[in-house]
């Protein structure tokens, strides 16, 4: 167990057989945990014993498996609504990831520029504006985009400083009355940064702009809490948060989710259906059409189950203390710079760095050899590491299962990248 930390370390570790392995004859010390958490035994448990006993096809079954399998995916839902302070479980929209779920509200904006009676606050077109940040995962940049391409809208964007925080002065000058629409990253992927909500939602406001956060980063780290963050739709990913892949959350305010087109259309999103036209369902079911991710929907029930016991305050406690012992280890580090913020105030335990004069991709291999698990290149931040004047970085990022000692070995095999390359 970690000083100062309410986490059992050693006994979350034992709930994680992966990290047993050895990387050859290494023991692994996983630190990619910002791409892909590792996922606990209770998690891969319950996702085993719905398909072994209830494994069906929801909603319109009426045989016990089909009654089981919905009672299990809806109760899901009930328990993500209540991890992030949802008002309501009909607010909470299951997607495959987080590029799903911001794709789906980017593209209610594009499809309501074509609708006649569509909801006014998602009416775009030339002299309006949607904002985002120069920190952002090109999963919350690219859709507006193309959004703004098809639209004829303007994109704009809050600035980052040197020290890897948003120039939040500049709020005024980037968020004015032409802004319909802003979204952000909660924690930044490549940075660390944990961005302030409360300036840049109260900007948005006064200018009658809707507010989105890509939370892919925070629901997993700190507790989150959307009726708090005061913002209009969240977006996060199971995969991230020791539940599998191929599931995500979109959350928004009912009175939005009600006035949005749907993104994907099909099956079991229907009210009515004629040879010449069709009524929707209503939200969540509205959003999504076909079978949706039913075993993967359990599992992440489990993964809420498992952070809700741990409690996100203490995770958010430890990981916090997590990062400033990465921080002052790694400044040890000869040749080495960090990239983003380098005390653990307003930061995560994701840190990127350069190695003066070494490739990223050999910084990776070195360390695979010596069992550490890292991650490198642009992040799906390019505009990150121009900002920085980097093509690439190696990121490491520490969860609840992760030990100052596994630190301590990242920072000894960076000794050993200095002793290759000189």
């Amino acid at each position: 167990m970690e000083a100062a930390s309410k986490l059992d370390v050693e006994a979350i570790r034992a709930d994680f057989p992966i990290l047993q392995r050895r990387i050859g004859d290494k023991p692994l010390a996983y630190l990619d945990s910002a791409a892909t958490s590792q996922k606990p035994v209770q998690v891969v448990e319950a996702m085993r014993r719905f398909t072994d006993h209830s494994n069906a096809n929801i909603s319109r079954s009426v045989h016990t498996l089909g009654a089981e399998a919905t009672e299990a995916y809806e109760g899901a839902r009930a328990k993500v609504a209540a991890f992030i302070g949802a008002p309501s479980p009909d607010e909470v929209v299951f997607t495959k990831n987080s590029t799903e779920s911001i794709n789906l509200m980017a593209y209610a904006f594009q499809n309501a520029a074509f609708d006649p009676a569509a909801d006014p606050r998602f009416k775009l077109g030339p002299g309006d504006e949607v904002v985002v940040t120069e920190m952002e995962h090109h999963a919350n940049l690219i859709p507006w985009q193309q959004l703004c391409l098809r639209t004829g809208a303007t994109l704009k964007w809050i600035g980052i400083t040197d020290d890897g925080r948003l120039d939040l002065e500049s709020l005024d000058e980037v968020i004015t009355e032409r802004c319909k629409v802003v979204s952000f990253v909660h924690v930044a992927n490549l940075l660390g940064t944990v961005n302030p909500t409360s300036p840049i939602t109260r900007r948005a406001r006064e200018v009658g702009a809707l507010v989105g956060l890509d939370a892919s980063q925070s629901v997993p780290h700190l507790p989150v809490d959307v009726t708090e963050l005061g913002v209009d739709f969240i977006a996060f990913t199971g995969h991230k948060m020791l539940g599998p892949t191929g599931i995500g959350v979109l959350w928004a305010k009912a009175d939005l989710l009600a006035a949005m087109p749907p993104f994907l259309t099909g099956g079991s999103m229907i009210k009515t259906v004629t040879m010449e036209r069709t009524t929707f369902a209503d939200a969540p079911a509205k959003f999504e059409a076909g079978t949706p991710p039913i075993a993967e929907a359990v599992g992440l029930a489990a993964a809420v189950d498992y952070l809700d016991k741990l409690g996100m305050a203490n995770v958010r406690a430890y990981e916090k203390e997590l990062a400033g012992y990465m921080l002052e280890r790694l400044e040890t580090v000869e040749g080495l710079e960090i990239i983003g913020p380098r005390v653990p105030i307003g930061r995560s335990a994701t840190v990127s760095f350069t190695f003066e004069g070494v490739h990223p991709h050999d910084v990776g291999q070195i360390l695979d050899a010596e069992g550490i698990a890292v991650r490198v290149g642009h992040h799906c931040a390019k505009p990150t590491c121009e900002r920085f004047g980097v093509n690439a970085t190696t990121r490491a990022s520490g969860y609840l299962y992760n030990t100052h000692e596994e630190i301590d070995r990242l920072v000894e095999a960076l000794g050993q990248v200095r002793k290759v390359f000189g």
